[in-house]
């Protein structure tokens, strides 16, 4: 499972969850600073809710935490309109 938004009332961030043979790594990027008992808080509930849900042996789960803010959602559509306004432009520069 990669990118499943994480939301309560108000979304606080994304999480990627990638499953090995041995252990499940966990890449949970918060869009605010949390408490850290308000985060370890999370990281169960992701665990319990998403991790342990998945039914597969694991002998560990590894998070790493960020914090940052969204840029962006960039897309292949979101290229195929910027090349074509691109070459739009580049078009009409000619005459």
């Amino acid at each position: 499972m990669q990118g499943s938004n994480l939301q309560n009332n108000n979304r606080l961030g994304t999480v990627d969850i990638h499953f090995t043979t041995t252990a499940v790594h966990g890449t949970l990027i918060l869009e605010r600073d949390l408490e850290e008992s308000e985060l370890t808080k999370l990281i169960e509930q992701i665990d319990e809710d998403l991790v342990l849900s998945a039914d597969m042996p694991r002998d560990d789960f590894l998070v790493s935490v960020y914090v940052g803010r969204d840029v962006g959602f960039y897309s292949d559509e979101y290229f195929a309109e910027e090349n074509s306004d691109s070459a739009e432009f580049e078009d009409n520069d000619l005459g």
